[in-house]
């Protein structure tokens, strides 16, 4: 019994060492907090109801630090960009993933990576992951409609994830990776409430159940801080979320 009750002490112990070891090299090797990525992989800690605006976290008077130049195509990520572009919003799970998927496309001028869809101003990117500020993670969209139409965002959108997880996307787990459009004219909400019942026939026949995607007019939307910007084209061998469920958008 004794030598039963050692083994499993030092089991524990090693584990203990091997844990702190693990975080060490974590930190090292990301260039960032490790917090960050505790919050993205600690399933414990997430709050999956949604805060209202009276318990709320309360934000800041001042924005999160950023470029205001996309690391890729070298454009403006914050307005005034020229007058031909319109703009568009979707919450496509982790934004890292997400933003690059649109960036890649051709059409689009620039994107940037965010926050939306909450209550907290200039929420900081730890307080979006407590699950605290009702924000979920987006990418903000600046594209020319003669190259590439709302209706193609939207297939991409639609795509590339799955929409029916709630709050969640694959092992993401949290409100801040919930699915979303956030709409810019009523033309556009239109469009995406339209694109969701024939995405739904889509996803119905491969036995996927309901879309749960929020589908709002945007109020606000924050950037996030620089090293969430393009964050692919920074660290290649970065994290990517994306998955889609195999069902194909095919508007008429």
């Amino acid at each position: 019994m004794k030598y039963l009750v050692r083994l499993a002490y030092t089991k524990m112990v090693l584990m203990i060492q091997f844990s702190r070891i693990f975080a060490a090299d974590l930190e090292k090797v990301c260039g960032q907090k490790l917090k960050d990525y505790m919050m993205l992989f600690d399933f414990s800690s997430k709050k999956l109801d949604l805060p209202n605006a009276e318990n709320a976290v309360v934000g800041s008077s001042q924005p999160v630090s950023f470029s205001s130049t996309h690391f890729v195509s070298g454009n403006p990520i914050v307005e005034p960009v020229p007058g031909n572009l319109e703009k568009a919003v979707f919450g496509v799970g982790c934004f890292w993933g997400a933003e690059r998927l649109f960036w890649e496309l051709a059409g689009v001028y620039s994107t940037a990576a965010g926050y939306a869809g909450g209550f907290t101003v200039n929420p900081t990117y730890e307080q979006v992951c407590s699950g605290a500020t009702a924000h979920t993670e987006v990418v903000l969209v600046f594209f020319d409609p003669v190259i590439i139409s709302y209706t193609e965002l939207l297939r991409a959108f639609w795509e590339s994830h799955n929409p029916t997880e709630g709050m969640r996307q694959g092992n993401d787990l949290g409100t801040q990776y919930r699915s979303a459009i956030y709409t810019n004219s009523e033309a556009q909400s239109q469009q995406a409430r339209g694109s969701e019942d024939l995405f739904q026939e889509a996803l119905s026949e491969k036995g996927y159940s309901e879309i749960t995607t929020e589908i709002s007019e945007l109020v606000s939307f924050y950037y996030a801080e620089d090293y969430h910007q393009q964050y692919l084209a920074k660290n290649p061998g970065g994290y990517c979320g994306l998955a889609g469920t195999g069902a194909c958008y095919l508007p008429e």
